[in-house]
């Protein structure tokens, strides 16, 4: 397995994926049944197999990644070729993670203990396992709109 196997309910949310999925693969509803329970190592195999499909087709969609802790802003633009970070790093105590923090770095960005830094980072040979690791150390795929925000204020 390449990735993670999805969860319980994003198979519930995937429940006619899965069926066209088993169907692709020739397996009866039947046959799935049967196969739970008398090769439950082959069905597991099965769900492994849906689950980095999932992983793929979501991956290859992504355009944009961020992960947000109390004191740093990391926002990706996942390009073809590689990733472009801008980086908001507060150098107080405010965390921008609450609502009140938020307001604050919104208020105050041209603040002293408000840094911006921007780099490009290549992919590995295999970029969508890089960005499905960045997603497992907690970012989140968006649809891009404070990278574009934080982009256009610093360049």
């Amino acid at each position: 397995m390449k990735y993670s196997r999805l969860t319980k309910e994003q198979f519930e949310e995937l429940h006619q994926e899965f069926i066209n999925f088993l169907a692709t693969q020739s397996i009866t509803h039947d046959e799935w049944t049967n196969l739970k329970a008398n090769k439950p190592e082959l069905a597991e195999t099965e769900l492994d197999v849906f689950s980095d499909l999932i992983w793929e087709g979501v991956l290859n969609k992504a355009e944009y990644l961020e992960h947000i802790s109390p004191q740093h802003m990391y926002l990706f633009r996942l390009s073809e070729e590689k990733m472009h970070a801008v980086v908001i790093n507060l150098k107080n105590d405010v965390d921008i993670t609450t609502k009140e923090g938020y307001k604050w770095l919104r208020e105050n960005l041209m603040d002293e203990n408000v840094e911006f830094l921007q780099a490009d980072k290549e992919y590995t040979q295999d970029k969508n396992l890089d960005k499905f690791k960045m997603i497992e150390q907690g970012a989140a795929i968006t649809k891009g709109d404070l990278f574009n925000y934080f982009d256009e204020l610093i360049n």
